[in-house]
């Protein structure tokens, strides 16, 4: 599984460091260095505003996804057509060099908004990148939305 949280920097042309740790993890628990890249879930953070990170799914993980999607029931048309074209159609299929770099494509880097700073933050079957401000402002609205006080988190042992 995914743990943990690494800060980073992306340059101008999208390339950042996956770091070793989860390079680690895609081979030995999953048993494959390629991945895909695509948006994560937009963050409601209230007032009409969205914060939106990356998603890195392991390569099979993927498919199971993908498998899922299209089995799935319980969504209207729209929200169908809505993580298909959020989630689904800007997916794209990578893999880290042997210094473990990565080019994120622009198409995702603008939608996330990475710029200098950013952060992978492990996700036990995925990873997420953010950017460091949008990172904040999740983690803000995490917060203000954390089950503190529920029964279902006590008996997570929380």
């Amino acid at each position: 599984m995914f743990r943990g949280i690494y800060e980073t920097t992306i340059d101008a042309k999208g390339r950042t460091s996956l770091p070793a740790r989860f390079r680690d993890v895609l081979v030995e628990s999953f048993g494959d260095e390629r991945f895909f890249v695509t948006n994560s879930v937009p963050v409601d953070l209230g007032g009409g505003v969205y914060s939106s990170g990356l998603l890195i799914f392991p390569y099979q993980e993927w498919f199971i996804f993908v498998e899922s999607f299209l089995n799935g029931k319980g969504l209207t048309s729209a929200q169908r057509n809505s993580i298909m074209r959020t989630i689904v159609a800007p997916a794209v299929e990578c893999s880290a060099d042997k210094l473990g770099r990565v080019l994120v494509p622009p198409h995702l880097r603008k939608n996330a908004v990475l710029e200098r700073e950013i952060l992978f933050v492990g996700a036990m079957k995925k990873v997420e990148i953010w950017s460091q401000s949008e990172w904040d402002k999740v983690r803000a609205h995490d917060m203000k939305a954390f089950p503190s006080d529920s029964e279902a988190v006590a008996e997570l042992g929380l």
